[in-house]
């Protein structure tokens, strides 16, 4: 996607968000990489690295904000995430409270911050998660993720709506079952080919498709 020249990743030190580092750096990105703690991964193959970010905070936001000002921003990708666990009977509400912070109001804190910075024709994906879809539920638990996923993509098909008399388009997009951390590398696929994934959905994206929520193997999700 030869138009879009600088790419800002939150969470890109590692795992799906270090693989969209190194797949936009190979098209020829100026990749902005924004983590709290850098690996020397992420130095390899980013154009710079904002470290110390915790989006969740105030102070956290504005060294992000101090990091790129005066950049056009061709991409957003906020990848920042947060999965734990809670079982009825044992519901840990301090923990669901900590996942809506990381998972959804910081995507949105951080879409805000940076709007400004993104020109028309500029692009916003949120990756989210097929379990913050409603209608696809049908196992129960995770409270906590799959509400906070749920309001992400709330914030971001508003987001796509309010953005796009500015010419900037918003995808929810989920990135598959991958071997990750996050699911103690028990996933069905690689972060490269989730990347992969996600990159041609992106590349898709536009003002008429804005809005949407698409898993990364192109089928859309329902909500």
């Amino acid at each position: 996607m030869p138009e879009q020249r600088t790419v800002v990743i939150t969470g890109a030190n590692r795992g799906i968000g270090l693989e969209l580092a190194r797949h936009f750096a190979g098209e020829g990105c100026d990749v902005i990489g924004v983590c709290r703690e850098a690996s020397s991964e992420l130095k390899e193959v980013a154009t710079r690295v904002i470290e110390s970010v915790d989006v969740t905070t105030a102070s956290g936001l504005q060294s992000l904000i101090d990091g790129v000002k005066g950049l056009s921003i061709d991409l957003l990708i906020n990848n920042a995430g947060l999965l734990q666990d809670e079982k009825l009977g044992s519901i840990d509400f301090d923990s669901i409270r900590t996942q809506m912070e990381i998972n959804a109001y910081a995507p949105l804190r951080v879409a805000e911050a940076l709007v400004s910075q993104i020109p028309y024709g500029g692009k916003i994906a949120n990756i989210t998660s097929r379990m913050g879809s409603i209608a696809d539920n049908d196992s129960g638990g995770r409270y906590g993720y799959r509400a906070s996923k749920a309001a992400l993509n709330a914030f971001g098909k508003s987001l796509a709506m309010d953005l796009k008399p500015k010419g900037i388009a918003v995808a929810q997009l989920h990135p598959g079952y991958v071997q990750t951390r996050m699911v103690n590398f028990g996933g069905l696929i690689t972060p490269e080919e989730s990347a992969k994934g996600l990159a041609a959905r992106i590349e898709g994206l536009n003002l008429e498709n804005t809005g949407s929520f698409w898993h990364s193997n192109g089928e859309e999700l329902p909500w």
